[in-house]
């Protein structure tokens, strides 16, 4: 067997010679790698004489600047709000007393009228005879009484001489006191049709502003205490009062306050204060006057009523309005932004910084907002320096940089 030819061989060695350069090219490849990424690692100022773990770690984190401030004090008064209507105090519906055709309406749609002025008359005719025969009547009854008067004095007389029987002077007397009855009956009538004439003028009960007339000139009026020709109505204005309700949850509120000697529901009127809707401000000052006497089972709530002076008119029954009524006494409250306060899914609370400058979680128990600001009821002292902004960068048990806000810049500034 023969070898391998010289064609061969060479064919071998330039195989093997080329699989030399590509290792050898793989290999510079892989230092001038390393190279680069010690010189970057240099140029970035990151030690090289450390184990992996100590590589990866970055520069220490920046400490947060953050805005603190003192919770603001003030003397102040909670208020609960209501929505309500107003209603008239008196509110009459004017009817006809007796029958009658209508003569004439003395008023304009929508004047305001004073009590007693002239409203409607109904043709009077038929009462002023309806008066004048009971007037002739009461003479004729005169007449007769006279009479009866002076056959009883003559009869007393004969009894004593004997003249007439005692049963003929009994009749006398009876014939007298059925005079001076038909008398007394007689007159009451001429008080009838005195009454009768007088309410065929329809004046008004009340001072109020009126309505326009139900019924026009010239038609048959129906009279009497039912069924009476409904002709307008009056409602007052001046003053006028505004009905809301509340909660049974707010009535017990306010009547544990009066247990503790604060009160501020029933007894005395209180202080109330109300807005309509074109107002952006409480400019209305009035007082609570009446609390029912039971709650509503069907909605759960409690009848209210305040009294408002009304002296231009400007309220007007029916219209809506909202009502704040004192919800506390005055005391020492604590507020803060309202952008402070964060949340979670247990609780409301707040960021302090102590004084060494580390963020605390402080839960606190608020109130109602006050001018742009939230009430603290408990959570919160007076010198806390709680995180008004920069809320977003702080967390617990970490250091930040506070920057004080001034308690004055706190009042002024209305953060919500």
């Amino acid at each position: 067997m023969t070898g391998p030819t010289f064609d061969n061989r060479n064919a071998q060695e330039n195989q093997a010679e080329h699989r030399l350069g590509r290792t050898l090219l793989s290999k510079r490849t892989a230092y001038l790698g390393a190279a680069l990424l010690v010189g970057g690692l240099a140029f970035a100022g990151l030690r090289l004489d450390v184990g992996p773990s100590e590589a990866i770690g970055a520069e220490e984190p920046e400490i947060p600047q953050v805005t603190v401030a003192a919770p603001l004090t003030k003397r102040l008064v909670e208020w609960d709000e209501y929505t309500g209507r107003f209603r008239a105090i008196e509110n009459v519906e004017v009817r006809a007393r007796v029958s009658g055709y209508l003569n004439e309406v003395a008023f304009a749609d929508g004047d305001m009228v004073e009590e007693g002025d002239l409203l409607f008359r109904i043709d009077p005719r038929p009462f002023e005879a309806e008066l004048a025969a009971a007037e002739a009547d009461v003479a004729s009854r005169q007449s007769s009484l006279e009479n009866a008067r002076r056959e009883h004095r003559r009869g007393q007389e004969l009894v004593k001489r004997g003249a007439v029987s005692k049963a003929t002077a009994d009749d006398r007397l009876t014939a007298l006191k059925e005079a001076e009855a038909a008398l007394e009956a007689a007159k009451a009538r001429v008080e009838t049709a005195r009454l009768n004439l007088e309410f065929s003028e329809v004046r008004a009960p009340v001072s109020g502003r009126i309505s326009d007339n139900f019924i026009s000139r010239g038609n048959l009026i129906t009279g009497g205490a039912e069924g009476g020709t409904l002709l307008t109505s009056i409602v007052s204005t001046d003053p006028i009062h505004f009905e809301f309700t509340v909660s049974e949850a707010d009535y017990l509120k306010y009547v544990r306050r009066d247990a503790n000697g604060r009160a501020v529901w029933g007894g005395e009127p209180s202080r109330v204060e109300l807005r309509l809707l074109d107002e952006n401000g409480f400019e209305h000052e009035g007082e609570l006057t009446f609390i029912d006497n039971q709650i509503d089972a069907s909605t759960g709530t409690l009848r209210g009523r305040a009294t408002f002076a009304n002296p231009h008119g400007i309220f007007a029954a029916g219209m809506f309005a909202r009502l704040r009524v004192p919800g506390s006494s005055e005391y020492e409250a604590v507020l803060i932004p309202d952008n402070a306060v964060q949340t979670d899914q247990s609780a409301k609370f707040v960021w302090v910084v102590d004084e060494n400058d580390v963020a605390q979680r402080r839960e606190v128990t608020l109130g109602p907002k006050v001018d742009g600001k939230r009430i603290v009821r408990a959570g919160l002292g007076k010198n806390d320096r709680v995180v008004v902004k920069g809320t977003q960068f702080v967390s617990a048990q970490e250091p930040v940089i506070p920057q004080l806000l001034k308690t004055a810049q706190l009042s002024e500034k209305r953060l919500q």
